[in-house]
């Protein structure tokens, strides 16, 4: 009986374990400006615990812009190498932008996602995320 109550128990802590081993989706997209233009806008939505990655590559001493247009989506510029879990250049979120001088060449990370409390909400939100490189 009691390797019994044992199993029933093992199973029933795996499965209420389930949703905390769920992965969250990332989705990454590469940046490129149409030619002759020095900057462009991403639209598209975030839910949940998902986030976009923006890759934009860029040089030291240019001037980087980024803003976004949303309710509810926030976003984080990485220097070359970083990205979520590292620490950000620039924390932002709607009505907040990024200018700043870029420190270092290489790849720019953009990061684009909801707070936690959205998150678990399961909210969906919109954003326009504009970007300008001088």
């Amino acid at each position: 009986m009691t390797k019994k109550l044992f199993a029933v128990a093992a199973v029933g802590l795996a499965l209420l374990t389930i949703p905390a081993m769920a992965k969250d989706v990332v989705h990454t997209k590469q940046v490129h400006f149409d030619k002759g233009t020095t900057g462009t806008t991403a639209k598209g939505y975030v839910k949940g615990s998902d986030t976009v990655l923006y890759k934009l590559g860029a040089r030291e001493g240019q001037s980087m812009n980024v803003s976004i247009t949303s309710r509810h989506a926030h976003f984080n510029v990485y220097a070359p190498g970083k990205g979520p879990g590292d620490m950000a250049l620039f924390v932002g979120e709607p009505g907040v932008s990024y200018a700043g001088e870029l420190p270092e060449n290489g790849t720019y990370t953009i990061s684009v996602y909801l707070m936690r409390n959205e998150a678990r909400r399961g909210t969906n939100t919109s954003y326009a995320l504009k970007m300008h490189i001088d």
